[in-house]
């Protein structure tokens, strides 16, 4: 029986991890929805990826929010015990806790809106502070209480975005924590290949790594991510590993690109992430270290933007190699520093000419120059041509989408597998 049944209760956290010492900010929300269970009832528990290229962030950047039927007075006394989970002797660690009362579909539009910013801009805690003052939210928080804004982003996430996936995540024993984790190979790649396309991202198949087990001293074990919450769940039960300790499922917007906007070539602002069109101005370069570089230039104006697929993308790379001067893409991803660092790519026009000059029709050869604008002769028969003839050019390109391993690939970036893109796609497994 729960403490006061038919109230609604959110509760937003974040920023209770380290990238030094550990920790992971669904592991104390999974501890917290354990708790909350003993006297009531959790609806659910979502993670938000917020926006990839924050500075503070940790490997994920993700806050988390848990929907239940808990007082607030008394989810927000679990809370604050909650945050005592987090590593704050690591003084980049700052967390924050949100308890808003009433429906997650119901919040201030001001606190949606504040979501939306948190996955696709940057925001400030003062920002954090008005937003929770307004929303009459109760707010707790450690150190300089940085995690506020990812707190109060995860209360709006519900109202904001429309989109879901979900992600079975099964943790370690404690005394495990920073040791090698012990997960059967061969079962994680047996279930990875019955299981897809409806779980994705659990492996990548060329690299031969197992995706969903992580490298880092956290308590995760492995999370298995997908379309359907059944699905994951029979997924990870399946796979064989050192003991486990505990197991939650969540809801997330991890897998829908929930962080790109539409961008115009000459607009993109660094620390943002957009979907752009335009033509491909300077080919590939292929420099040190292996990343792969080219200008992609505006087909209404001027403006360029050099564009990258960086070494760890891995055969992606050979994707953009491919791409040759005039070729028209849609490019996806985080500027920084003035460079698009490519997650996928559609090409939309590829050039399937280029203009050579002409063999002789009489005995093949290639023709040279009879002079300035006089065309070109044949050195051998004397045939004559009127200039440059246009020459078929094979391709390795097919139109459609193109995207990232997975082993490459950011929480939040839509794999081209779930669909829903406006050209053909050609997944990577």
């Amino acid at each position: 029986m729960s403490e006061l049944a038919g109230t609604v209760t959110v509760i937003g956290l974040d920023d209770t991890d380290s990238r030094d010492r550990g920790m992971c900010t669904t592991y104390v929300a999974a501890t917290l929805a354990n708790r909350l269970r003993e006297v009531g009832t959790v609806d659910r528990v979502l993670l938000v990826r917020l926006n990839p290229a924050v500075e503070h962030k940790t490997r994920g950047n993700a806050a988390l929010a848990i929907h239940c039927d808990v007082a607030p007075d008394r989810a927000r006394e679990l809370g604050e015990a909650a945050l005592g989970h987090a590593e704050t002797a690591d003084d980049r660690t700052n967390p924050g806790l949100v308890v808003s009362p009433g429906d997650p579909a119901a919040v201030p539009e001001s606190v949606a809106a504040f979501a939306e910013d948190a996955v696709r801009s940057h925001l400030d805690r003062a920002t954090a502070r008005e937003r929770c003052t307004a929303a009459g939210v109760t707010t707790a928080t450690r150190g300089n209480g940085r995690g506020l804004i990812g707190a109060l982003a995860a209360v709006g996430a519900w109202r904001a975005f429309d989109e879901w996936t979900y992600e079975q995540i099964t943790y370690r024993e404690r005394e495990r924590w920073g040791t090698e984790r012990d997960v059967d190979r061969d079962s994680v790649f047996a279930a990875a290949e019955a299981w897809y396309p409806t779980v994705w991202d659990t492996v990548d198949r060329e690299e031969g790594v197992a995706v969903c087990v992580p490298r880092t001293p956290c308590p995760v074990l492995y999370g298995i991510r997908g379309d359907d919450p059944e699905t994951v769940q029979r997924v990870s039960a399946d796979i064989a590993s050192e003991p486990v300790a505990g197991s939650q499922l969540f809801v997330t917007n991890q897998g829908t690109d929930a962080h790109l906007q539409n961008g115009a070539i000459g607009e993109l602002r660094d620390g943002h992430a957009y979907r752009v069109t335009g033509e491909v101005v300077e080919p590939p370069d292929t420099r040190e270290g292996g990343h792969v570089f080219l200008t992609l230039g505006d087909t209404d104006g001027p403006e360029t933007v050099d564009a990258a697929a960086f070494e760890p993308t891995k055969r992606f790379r050979d994707r953009v190699r491919a791409l040759r001067t005039g070729d028209r893409v849609t490019a996806c991803g985080e500027v920084s520093n003035g460079t698009l660092k490519l997650e996928k790519v559609a090409v939309r026009d590829l050039v399937t000419t280029e203009r050579v000059t002409p063999d002789c029709p009489e005995c093949g050869r290639s023709m040279g120059s009879a002079g300035r604008d006089a065309g070109y002769r044949c050195r051998d028969c004397g045939a004559s041509a009127g200039g440059k003839v246009e020459r078929p050019i094979e391709r390795d390109l097919e139109h459609g989408w193109y995207e990232v391993p997975p082993c490459a690939r950011r929480h939040v970036a839509k794999p081209l597998v779930r669909g829903g893109f406006d050209a053909p796609t050609h997944p990577e497994r």
